[in-house]
């Protein structure tokens, strides 16, 4: 079974893949919102994890690094690559412009919780930065909380609680 996500409201809609063609159209309709859409059939190069595949923590080690989201009751594993400069952290929703967004259903997770900031220093080597973004809930390093002003600087291995949600920091080679 092979998930897609409305345009309009995100809601997921499944069918079952292997009944169609690559390069065949398909046209849906969502049943939360009503919106029709359509998709073309085939390998994209870049691909959205599924629900139920194992992310690879080591996927994005030789970028800037990664955040592995754990899983829980609001949303699954999940890895995704940090850039060099800001990365803003928060929820993910329509509209909402931020680096890493966090597919979850915590509602205690604000849109843009806490930002990491990564640069290098003179050698080359790459610091991570964490602060709140600022949220309502506040952001937990090491079940500490950040004050308003506080810019901690966090190694490889990190936790990081926002919402009730849980990332580990996964710093680049």
């Amino acid at each position: 079974m092979k998930r897609i996500r409305c345009p309009k409201c995100e809601n997921y809609l499944t069918f079952d893949e292997t009944k169609y063609n690559e390069g065949q159209s398909l046209v849906f309709v969502c049943d939360h919102c009503g919106k029709q859409f359509s998709i073309r059939m085939g390998k994209t190069k870049m691909r959205a994890l599924q629900k139920d595949e194992k992310p690879d923590d080591t996927a994005f080690k030789n970028s800037f690094g990664s955040i592995t989201v754990i899983e829980n009751v609001f949303g699954f594993k999940q890895v995704l690559p940090l850039q060099e400069g800001d990365n803003i952290i928060g929820r993910r929703c329509v509209g909402t412009e931020i680096q890493v967004p966090i597919e979850t259903s915590d509602m205690s997770m604000d849109r843009r919780h806490c930002i990491i900031h990564v640069k290098r220093d003179k050698q080359g080597g790459l610091i991570y930065t964490l602060r709140d973004a600022p949220s309502l809930t506040g952001t937990f390093l090491n079940n500490e909380i950040l004050g308003d002003k506080d810019r901690i600087r966090i190694e490889d291995g990190a936790i990081v609680t926002i919402g009730a949600t849980t990332f580990i920091l996964r710093t680049a080679l």
